[in-house]
């Protein structure tokens, strides 16, 4: 298993005697929380750019909601696919069609799938209830935001399996140096052994 660097467990670091600012700094420089901070970057993006298009495409242009959704999405997932696959998870050179890009778009589909349903029942809602305009489109923005962010972890864990990139944590069991639970013993010259 791979050691992140030398990094260990981030339940080990958690569980250590150290002081609470120091276990804090070393879980946030830990391989695993900076990949995660990076693809919290990248949804930062293309919820901005997906919920810039929507605002333009429904609430400018006036055009449905799923319709503007679906096109929203699509344009936000060309970004995040790039980003994701080169900045997060490191990866570079020619994606591989069957193994990455289907199935992140496939991924992504699900994605606009299951938002489409929110922004029709959120449209459907302010429609029923003869909201205004541009709360409609406040409720439209807000149940794409909200429907993306239901599916925020799973993709991650998802995407970290796709790009075939090495478990966010590593067995407990990884070196010969780990004697977690075992006696240590001083020889007569002075040395220890386990």
């Amino acid at each position: 298993m791979p050691d992140h660097g030398g990094h260990p467990p981030l339940k080990h670091i958690w569980a250590s005697d150290k002081p609470l600012f120091v276990r804090v700094r070393q879980m946030v420089a830990h391989p695993s929380s900076v990949k995660l901070f990076k693809y919290a970057g990248v949804s930062v993006i293309s919820t901005i750019v997906s919920q810039v298009v929507l605002l333009i495409l429904f609430g400018k242009l006036r055009l449905p909601a799923v319709g503007a959704n679906v096109i929203a999405n699509i344009v936000a997932t060309v970004p995040s696919y790039v980003l994701n696959r080169r900045w997060v998870w490191g990866k570079g050179g020619k994606s591989h069609f069957w193994r990455e890009v289907v199935p992140f778009w496939v991924l992504s589909f699900i994605g606009l799938a299951f938002s489409s349903l929110a922004v029709w029942l959120a449209s459907d809602f302010a429609h029923d209830h003869h909201l205004s305009h541009p709360a409609t489109t406040l409720l439209v923005n807000g149940a794409n935001l909200l429907s993306f962010a239901i599916l925020w972890i799973v993709k991650f864990v998802i995407y970290n399996k796709l790009f075939h990139i090495d478990p966010v944590e590593y067995d407990e069991h990884h070196g010969e140096n780990d004697h977690h639970g075992e006696e240590v013993a001083a020889t007569s010259d002075g040395s220890t052994t386990v």
